[in-house]
């Protein structure tokens, strides 16, 4: 199935401006929902947001925006080292993923709240706060080392037009890049936001009984992602 998707998505790319510019969204939103890596960012952010005090529709948008903020700029950093370095895009090494996988499985505690989330992660999302601010990017940054690999893998397919192109058609090969970071970036600023929007509207506090268990299922499934990282590098 994913690789008679990659074909029409590599086919539609190919067409018109138009058709290839919304291929390129579509992809984008297809690169959270079809990866198992991107997916785990969706009960990250949500998991971070619930039982935030003073959390608002407003605030969760903030929030969850600065966090796929942080993911992008992590992201970017990496595609800029590996290529310097003469790497392929976001090849950082066997035991990257490995290694960040032990770091979801950490988070997934931390999300349950069995440990206590350290200081440069926590932070209210109340009105104005920075702590919060700073939390969801240092969050963002961390997810971000995670899916450099899983990334690129993804971003193939654009980043192939966008290199041809960018001599010859610069501004449609920039339009083709933000037009999947739109579609990547909206499907986790949603997540979170609608979460947020939940949490506001039933007026939920961080002991409620709702709180307490998405905090769980949102902590069972950041588990099973890292548990799967780990499983990429054992089982073939």
């Amino acid at each position: 199935m994913m690789l008679q998707v990659f074909n029409q998505l590599s086919q539609a790319l190919a067409s018109n401006p138009v058709i290839a510019l919304l291929a390129a969204f579509v992809w984008g939103i297809l690169s959270v929902l079809l990866s198992p890596c991107h997916l785990a960012s969706i009960p990250m952010i949500i998991g971070y947001l619930d039982g935030q005090p003073d959390l608002s529709t407003k605030n969760a948008f903030r929030l969850s925006a600065f966090f796929t903020l942080g993911i992008l700029a992590m992201m970017a950093l990496i595609g800029l080292i590996t290529g310097l370095l003469g790497k392929m895009l976001g090849d950082v090494g066997n035991w990257t993923e490995p290694l960040m996988g032990v770091v979801f499985m950490i988070m997934a505690f931390f999300i349950a709240d069995v440990f206590t989330m350290p200081s440069f992660l926590r932070g209210g999302a109340g009105k104005g706060s920075p702590q919060g601010i700073r939390g969801a990017l240092s969050l963002g940054f961390l997810l971000g080392i995670a899916l450099g690999p899983c990334s690129f893998a993804f971003m193939a397919p654009i980043l192939g037009i966008v290199f041809t192109s960018a001599g010859s058609r610069f501004i449609f090969a920039l339009t083709l890049l933000l037009a999947y970071i739109i579609g990547h970036c909206l499907v986790i600023i949603m997540a979170g936001t609608f979460a947020g929007s939940v949490q506001s509207y039933l007026k939920w506090s961080s002991n409620s009984l709702g709180t307490k268990i998405v905090k769980y299922v949102c902590a069972g499934l950041v588990f099973l992602a890292g548990l799967y990282l780990i499983s990429k590098k054992f089982i073939p």
